[in-house]
């Protein structure tokens, strides 16, 4: 039997998250060796004892890891994949906008040899807003990542247990799943889903996580904002040059001396706002540099509840990821 490990980020899904672990066993538990990982990325809702109810329920395929704070969803999703034990690998949203018996579908084409498969979506069911993000967050990968112009980064896909293992050597406190994906292979499919609309609740993403994942995205997974610059400074010092000379040439065939203020005060604010842009780019890259040097966590599990079958049920068990995992303490229920 084909064992199949699903990660669900939990962030205030009390509403959903029931539902979605009821569906996936109902549907899948006698066809595959199915652990399902949910990680409560900090929520301030039910979800926690969503998750444990869940776990009493479905014991020997719930495993529930509570994070000490809201990392981000792509932290907590590295954080399940540390602890995912399948052959394959699904990571999914946990508001029921992946809609479960669509799963079957990311599996059955990643046996085909692919090292992931991502969920293509025929009609997205988003807000206007989301819709406006996912497009520019598709530009920007495009652009930085060297992403696939026809492959679409959802958050709805499925890896092997190879790629899988390259994902979590990843240990900076900034992950970006899909990024570490990219830079690891080309080996990629993707397959059309339905995508329904979110039941309750609205999306955790706001303007600023936006922002922050797609500076991530740039900043720590792509040279090309430097090159840029480097190419900008280039074509800048080139048009100085030629200003030069042609106003040299101006000079020598015209009655005094052209010393137009408007247009030095042009150039200069120029040249200022460039320098203001190179050295805030450049900044960006050294506080990463300095973040990832003080080990900031890329993770803090507070709490893991799951079943061990030789030792029993093992709770409190407390890790975190940075420059490497560490098991701080542990105890047996």
């Amino acid at each position: 039997m084909l064992s199949l490990s699903i990660v669900i980020p939990v962030y205030n899904a009390e509403a959903t998250i029931e539902a979605l672990c009821n569906s996936l066993v109902y549907l899948y538990a006698k066809k595959y060796q199915m652990q399902i990982l949910l990680v409560n990325d900090g929520s301030k809702d039910e979800s926690d004892a969503r998750c444990r109810k869940l776990h009493t329920t479905y014991p020997l395929i719930v495993t529930y890891l509570k994070l000490a704070r809201n990392f981000g969803e792509h932290n907590a999703v590295m954080a399940g994949l540390n602890h995912a034990t399948g052959e394959y690998c699904v990571v999914m949203d946990d508001d029921l906008q992946n809609p479960p018996e669509e799963l079957e579908k990311l599996v059955d084409e990643i046996q085909k040899g692919y090292d992931v498969v991502y969920a293509r979506y025929a009609s997205k069911q988003d807000s206007l807003f989301r819709n406006m993000g996912s497009a520019f967050h598709d530009k920007v990968a495009t652009l930085f990542l060297k992403k696939p112009v026809n492959l679409y980064l959802s958050s709805f896909k499925v890896m092997n247990r190879f790629l899988l293992n390259e994902v979590i050597k990843y240990s900076g406190p900034d992950p970006y799943v899909d990024g570490i994906v990219l830079r690891t292979t080309d080996n990629i499919s993707t397959i059309p889903v339905k995508h329904h609309q979110r039941p309750s609740g609205r999306s955790g993403y706001t303007l600023g996580k936006l922002i922050s994942i797609w500076g991530s995205m740039v900043v720590s997974y792509s040279l090309v904002p430097l090159r840029l610059i480097g190419i900008v400074g280039l074509l800048i010092t080139a048009g100085g040059v030629v200003y030069g000379i042609f106003k040299a040439y101006d000079d020598l065939h015209t009655y005094g001396k052209l010393t137009d203020f408007e247009t030095l005060m042009s150039a200069n604010l120029t040249f200022r706002g460039l320098t203001m842009m190179a050295v805030s780019i450049l900044g960006e890259y050294v506080g990463r540099i300095y973040v990832l040097l003080n080990h900031d966590p890329q993770f803090v599990v507070r709490e893991l509840v799951t079943l061990d079958r030789k030792q029993g049920q093992v709770k409190s068990l407390s890790s975190y990821k940075g420059r490497d995992e560490q098991i701080l303490s542990s105890g047996n229920s």
